[in-house]
């Protein structure tokens, strides 16, 4: 499977290198790079991609209104493109529905790895940026962006599960930590999300903060 990517960046240098690091892949496929949100939202919505990587501040629409246009939409994953000292705008990219977060300078490898990770619904959550971003997203007491979910659905090892996803690991390291196969782990993911009416995985970090499943900078 070839997975389509939207890049979009006001600043040209960023968005074509980001562009070129992924077209040289053989399973991504660069089909469109935007300049602002309003391009970003033109462009998913002509060519239907996978993923798109939105850059937080762009001008015209920044990438939060793009991520919630795009969110609301389409089955396009958004992930943010972001530095710490856009914490604030990286909370409200959360009720807007992106699925991760990236350091602009991050890695070849990680904003590779970052693509696939997302496009099979794993853990994009590296602990240098979303745990940071979500436990001072809870400790601010800011609400969740789904209703108070019921705990008591979960059965106990569904818990654990969610415990787990609240501390940033990936589908092979709660296997690990359980002591089951990943097929297993993917199943109790799956409960969990549909139980409490989670999205997707980042809202599962937040519930399980929010839940005191984890204590804020725990």
């Amino acid at each position: 499977m070839t997975i389509r990517v939207v890049v979009a960046d006001d600043q040209e240098l960023v968005r074509s290198g980001f562009a070129m690091i992924l077209s040289a892949q053989p399973d991504i496929e660069v089909v469109a790079e935007a300049g602002d949100g309003a391009e970003a939202v033109a462009a998913v919505r002509l060519h239907a991609p996978d993923v798109v990587l939105l850059d937080i501040r762009m001008p015209r629409m920044d990438g939060i209104e793009a991520a919630r246009a795009i969110c609301a939409e389409s089955g396009c994953k958004a992930v943010m493109l972001t530095t710490f000292d856009q914490d604030d705008y990286v909370y409200e990219a959360l009720h807007a529905g992106a699925s991760g977060f990236l350091l602009k300078d991050v890695r070849r490898d990680d904003l590779v790895h970052a693509v696939r990770v997302v496009v099979a619904g794993d853990s994009l959550l590296a602990p240098s940026v979303a745990r940071r971003l979500v436990a001072d997203f809870t400790s601010r007491g800011q609400a969740a962006p789904t209703a108070a979910p019921a705990l008591g659905a979960l059965t106990a090892r569904e818990r654990e599960t969610l415990v787990l996803l609240g501390r940033g690991l990936s589908n092979a390291e709660i296997a690990v930590e359980l002591v089951v196969s990943e097929h297993t782990v993917k199943t109790h993911v799956s409960n969990v999300l549909s139980k409490l009416g989670l999205r997707d995985r980042i809202q599962a970090v937040i519930c399980a903060y929010e839940t005191g499943l984890i204590a804020p900078g725990g």
